[in-house]
């Protein structure tokens, strides 16, 4: 088998570690700025692959992919239903949105957007990185590639926020939720409906969702904010457990988990609302590698490619400004202006949940 082709010189432009939506997006935001940048992604997965998540995809990331040269991406693929939401023992609420959305597997949606990345001239690397180190003109990676802007997109475990320590400091505690997620034959009242349902007890923010997908399953999970403090929760023995997000799940949306597969769990590392810390030097940090999820509500992918297409973008800006060497402080920037307000507001609103 033929290796993919390297870069000229042997150093990539970018080199993006995470192939995910924020790596994906990155990848497309550099080659919609300049079509003839060397980039690579770097994954230690074969694509298609799963990923936990509730698999909802909103219009405006349809629109920002458009904007970076990937239309169309799910015009096969059945529009949502109408949204619902209840109260456990209380009042609901549904609706269809304005322009509705979709619910796809995200084995299929990381596919797509890989391949539309590749499409437009991206490299795809099966790889596993674990360190970096940072010099004058560029970043090395432990596995031998060099490139003159990294960008971290590899999820909320993130090594390349791991390599760089000290550099980065710790979110505020609390700003944590676990997220369980199956599949399962949709319930029949729910075929043609995405449902979300919170109790009406209960120390915790938290909900149960049921989200058709157009093919007789439907995607299903319960999500809970953990205790302020995760540390300090552990070593409580108050993390949820698999059973009890599982009977949460069935006791909020009865009949909702039989026959469930695929069953996983995933931490959802919360925006804080502050300025955080999304770069340094040359070295940025996209989607849950920089906690850019949705504190109220956990979604993430939005945040991902919206955060993707920025670093790509301000990444080709610095390097034609300057080789790269602004490429963190111009993407900070880029990222405060962008989503300052809306995360500090939805920050605000997790606050007010936990302390009712």
């Amino acid at each position: 088998m033929t290796p993919p082709p390297g870069p000229p010189g042997g150093v990539w432009d970018v080199a993006v570690v995470g192939a995910g939506p924020a790596g994906a997006a990155t990848a497309l935001g550099v080659l919609a700025e300049d079509p003839g940048a060397a980039v690579v992604l770097l994954d230690r997965a074969d694509f298609p692959r799963d990923k936990v998540c509730g698999d909802g995809v909103a219009h405006h990331v349809l629109d920002l992919l458009d904007e970076v040269g990937a239309p169309g991406l799910l015009d096969d693929w059945p529009l949502a239903g109408a949204l619902g939401l209840h109260l456990a023992g209380g009042p609901s609420a549904q609706g269809l949105a304005e322009r509705p959305g979709y619910v796809v597997p995200r084995a299929v949606l990381d596919a797509r957007i890989v391949e539309a990345a590749q499409h437009r001239g991206a490299v795809l690397r099966r790889t596993r990185v674990r360190s970096l180190s940072q010099d004058g003109t560029g970043v090395l990676l432990d596995d031998g590639t060099r490139a003159r802007v990294v960008v971290g997109a590899d999820g909320a475990h993130s090594a390349v926020r791991r390599a760089l320590g000290s550099a980065v400091p710790p979110q505020r505690t609390g700003t944590t939720a676990i997220a369980l997620r199956a599949y399962a034959p949709v319930l029949p009242e729910h075929a043609h409906s995405q449902v979300l349902v919170f109790p009406s007890t209960g120390t915790r923010p938290s909900y149960a969702w049921s989200f058709a997908i157009g093919d007789g399953r439907a995607n299903i999970g319960y999500g809970e904010g953990l205790p302020v403090g995760t540390a300090a929760g552990r070593a409580a023995g108050s993390l949820p457990t698999r059973a009890h997000m599982m009977a949460r799940l069935e006791e909020l949306i009865p009949g909702a988990t039989a026959g469930a597969t695929d069953v996983a769990g995933h931490p959802l590392p919360l925006s804080t609302g502050r300025s955080g810390v999304w770069a340094r030097g040359r070295v940025l940090l996209a989607g849950d590698a920089a906690s850019l999820i949705n504190p109220t509500t956990g979604e993430g992918i939005y945040y991902a490619v919206l955060s993707g297409v920025l670093a790509g973008r301000e990444a080709v800006r610095s390097l034609l400004r300057d080789g790269g060497a602004s490429a963190g402080a111009r993407y900070e920037r880029a990222v405060r202006r962008h989503l300052a307000v809306h995360l500090l507001s939805t920050d605000v609103a997790e606050r007010l949940v936990r302390s009712t």
